[in-house]
């Protein structure tokens, strides 16, 4: 599972580490930046093609699984 964002520069993916305790729900509410909508998604939905990785786009819409927190800090 990955995390994806919108930022200024385009869609950003977060891949928590593979043995993380933490869900990975708490780790986008700690790492997405604050107030941002972000989208938990199965790793095939990642474009695996790099050529026109910064052309990649996703509806905000979609971005329906939650929104970053104020807090950098598990549980916060």
């Amino acid at each position: 599972m990955k995390i994806i964002y919108k930022t200024q520069d385009g869609i950003a993916v977060i891949t928590p580490a593979p043995n993380c305790p933490h869900s990975i729900e708490a780790i986008a509410a700690k790492d997405v930046p604050a107030g941002s909508p972000y989208k938990i998604v199965e790793d095939s939905f990642i474009p695996t093609d790099r050529t026109f990785r910064n052309a990649w786009e996703v509806d905000e819409a979609t971005l329906t699984d939650g929104v970053g927190s104020e807090s950098n800090e598990f549980g916060g």
